[in-house]
């Protein structure tokens, strides 16, 4: 069983993924399936990571939104065909480097 470092880590590493290829914008991404399939596979490990961190790690980082990770990781896997393109974008252009910060910092508590 991965320890709750781990997976934090693993977190740090999806976002590492995401971010590789965000350069490459709004547009590419629209019109590319390849790389909404890549942020789309990023985003359900960092949900996965984050529904096996234990509730009193996640205890110690308050302002990650440990549930709406895990409820867009379901979505993501279980409601594959209601995926909304817009909601992958912003979730990878704009909350995943929010949420490097806090598990960063949380990373560096335990």
């Amino acid at each position: 069983m991965r320890d709750p470092q781990e997976r934090l880590r693993d977190i740090l590493e999806a976002i590492a993924a995401i971010e590789r290829h965000l350069y490459r914008g709004r547009g590419d991404f629209e019109h590319d399936e390849l790389l909404q399939g890549w942020f789309v596979r990023n985003l359900q490990i960092i949900g996965e990571a984050a529904r096996a961190v234990p509730e009193d790690v996640r205890a110690l980082a308050p302002d990650i939104e440990w549930q709406k990770i895990v409820g867009m990781r379901n979505v993501l896997v279980h409601g594959y065909f209601a995926i909304d393109t817009d909601i992958v974008w912003d979730a990878a252009s704009r909350d995943v480097r929010a949420l490097k910060v806090h598990i960063e910092q949380l990373l560096q508590r335990l």
